[in-house]
């Protein structure tokens, strides 16, 4: 399974931290940006993770902001993307099973790093349970139209 991670400065360490616990986890990674922590637009970083998503080059994104919520609205513009900014474990764990997100988002300023490895590990090995929520995302994504 490959993962593509994108941040902005605000995200850059977290993304970092990240990356490093996927591959320990076995995970292939691709890192899209930032690389470093001068300021950059976060809308630029989630477009290129999406892309990749959609684009079938990663299965799944990982996008990380200050709040997680600039990259979450930027990365649902992009057709074909389902972004869950996810703030625990549960959370997590219900946008997968539930509406079947395949790119997770994350807040570095509110999120403790270990905390963001358990709601990554919890988000990536949970698997779509499909059944009544496949008519439900299939109304989601019928609203891109």
């Amino acid at each position: 399974m490959k993962i593509s991670f994108g941040a902005d400065h605000a995200g850059f360490a977290l993304k970092i931290a990240l990356i490093e616990f996927a591959k320990s986890l076995g995970y292939e990674t691709t890192d899209r940006g930032t690389n470093g922590s001068d300021s950059v637009d976060y809308p630029d970083y989630a477009q290129k993770v999406a892309q990749d998503v959609t684009r079938r080059i990663a299965d799944f994104g990982v996008l990380i902001c200050k709040t997680g919520v600039g990259m979450c609205i930027s990365a649902n513009k992009v057709h074909g993307i389902r972004a869950a900014l996810c703030y625990s474990p549960e959370i997590a764990r219900l946008s997968r099973l539930h509406n079947n997100a395949n790119v997770l988002c994350l807040g570095a300023s509110f999120t403790e790093p270990e905390a963001a490895k358990q709601i990554f590990q919890v988000w990536i090995e949970t698997n779509f349970e499909g059944g009544r929520h496949e008519k439900r995302i299939e109304k989601m994504m019928n609203l891109e139209s």
